[in-house]
């Protein structure tokens, strides 16, 4: 009967609608009649979205308090307590015109009525945030303006996510859930973020200085092998000395006058040769006995090998150094 009833008055006030109203079509009327029946419908079987669906659209259409009634119904049985509770307000402060059919005034008791048994049972939470002054919240990813902080806030039943969030702090995020006439208080406590461990700066490169000089243990070294060196360019000075000395005697003796026949010619060219090693032989070595010296005698020295010496040796087809090390 109830049903009945309620589709009954919806009927009755979409065609008995007042004179602001008469400038919807006939079409129109029938189709917000039409969409209004099938909200009633839904409401009843507690299909509360298709029923907030049609009310919508015959509201839409027809803007009446029995439609936006069947609106804040259907947000009721959805859970969406907050809108519903919109919903019944703006019918009380909109009302109805003096001629309006009965079934406007009707709706705006039963929203009075149904407005009065919600309120209480809406869930409050209370929004704190600490650590800092600047951050944002969110309930469900939607802003919650800063004045609304720290007071009472009408929140639907059901879980929610409660969320701060600040440059430079870790964001903070709590899920509760309210349950009908709850007073809860969430605490959000917003932590700084550590800064990353500064990486050590990377040493200047070392100015350039030019070419590096050797170490003293280098300069010994090469100072040794400079010495080998020339005492083998001494010993091959030598040796090419004493043979071009012997051949330069022979020659003497077939030579007379100093002019030797061309049969000679090899063994004159002989002779040549071997003087030619011999000089570079003494030249060699005598550079290299030079610059081992050198580089030995400049080295820096550890107090232990500070009696260092060197002497060159040059003897008949031999040559070379002796010293202490």
């Amino acid at each position: 009967m109830a049903r009945r009833l309620g589709i009954a008055s919806l009927l009755l006030a979409l065609t008995c609608a007042p004179a602001a109203l008469a400038q919807v079509s006939d079409a129109d009327r029938a189709t917000a009649r039409s969409l209004a029946v099938e909200g009633q419908e839904a409401l009843d079987r507690k299909d509360f979205s298709a029923a907030l669906d049609r009310f919508r659209r015959a509201d839409a259409i027809i803007h009446a308090p029995t439609l936006l009634l069947g609106v804040a119904r259907a947000q009721v049985g959805m859970g969406q307590w907050i809108a519903a509770q919109e919903s019944y307000n703006r019918i009380l402060r909109e009302g109805a015109p003096e001629r309006s059919p009965e079934p406007f005034f009707e709706a705006i008791a039963a929203a009075q009525r149904e407005l009065d048994a919600l309120a209480p049972r809406i869930p409050q939470v209370l929004i704190s945030v600490r650590g800092t002054d600047t951050g944002d919240v969110t309930i469900d990813g939607e802003p919650v303006p800063r004045a609304a902080l720290g007071v009472r806030r009408p929140v639907d039943p059901g879980e929610h996510t409660f969320r701060a969030s600040a440059a430079g702090f870790a964001p903070a995020e709590v899920k509760l859930t309210l349950a009908e006439r709850a007073s809860e208080t969430v605490a959000l406590v917003l932590k700084p973020i550590a800064p990353p461990p500064s990486s050590a700066s990377p040493a200047p490169p070392a100015p350039d200085r030019g070419p590096v000089a050797p170490s003293g243990s280098s300069r010994t070294v090469l100072g040794i092998a400079a010495l080998g060196l020339g005492g083998v360019g001494l010993a091959a000075g030598a040796v090419g000395g004493v043979l071009a000395m012997g051949k330069h005697s022979d020659l003497s003796e077939r030579c007379p006058g100093g002019r030797c026949d061309a049969s000679l010619q090899g063994d004159v060219d002989s002779y040549r040769a071997m003087g030619t090693l011999s000089t570079i032989g003494f030249v060699v070595g005598a550079v290299g006995v030079g610059a081992g010296a050198f580089l030995i005698l400049t080295a820096p020295r550890s107090p232990q090998r500070a009696g260092i010496w060197i002497t060159p040796v040059i003897g008949l087809g031999s040559a070379g150094a002796k010293g202490s090390f």
